[in-house]
């Protein structure tokens, strides 16, 4: 494990702290401009130095991280979570719907139960 207060590119440590799973996603992401450094849309080379904050975007929606620590090498998750600060709102839960595929006839017994079950019927 290297850890310091030196800068790191942002791909290789949104890699190493376990964010993407691949330092290939990372830059795949930096790339197509989900990430973003203290407000900035950012290249993969882009540097990062603690106190900086990264808003990437992962599935649709917004993870806010504040480096506290740079890394280089990939390390194990109880150490990764010390390295960033996760200032993330948490979501608002959204209701499951119950959706039919237009034209896939009637829903047989057991698909009724569990539309009725996910309605709350």
């Amino acid at each position: 494990m290297t850890a310091s207060d030196a800068p790191v590119r942002v791909d290789s440590w949104l890699w190493a702290v376990r964010i993407y799973k691949t330092r290939s996603a990372a830059t795949t992401a930096c790339r197509a401009g989900h990430v973003r450094v203290n407000g900035e849309k950012v290249k993969a080379s882009q540097s990062v130095k603690p106190g900086d904050e990264l808003r990437v975007r992962i599935a649709g929606f917004d993870r806010i991280l504040v480096v506290r620590q740079t890394l280089t090498k990939r390390v194990g998750a109880p150490v990764a979570a010390t390295a960033l600060e996760d200032r993330t709102p948490p979501r608002e839960p959204t209701a499951m719907l119950a959706v039919r595929d237009r034209g896939a006839g009637r829903p047989t017994k057991r698909e009724r139960r569990e539309i009725d079950r996910l309605r709350g019927v």
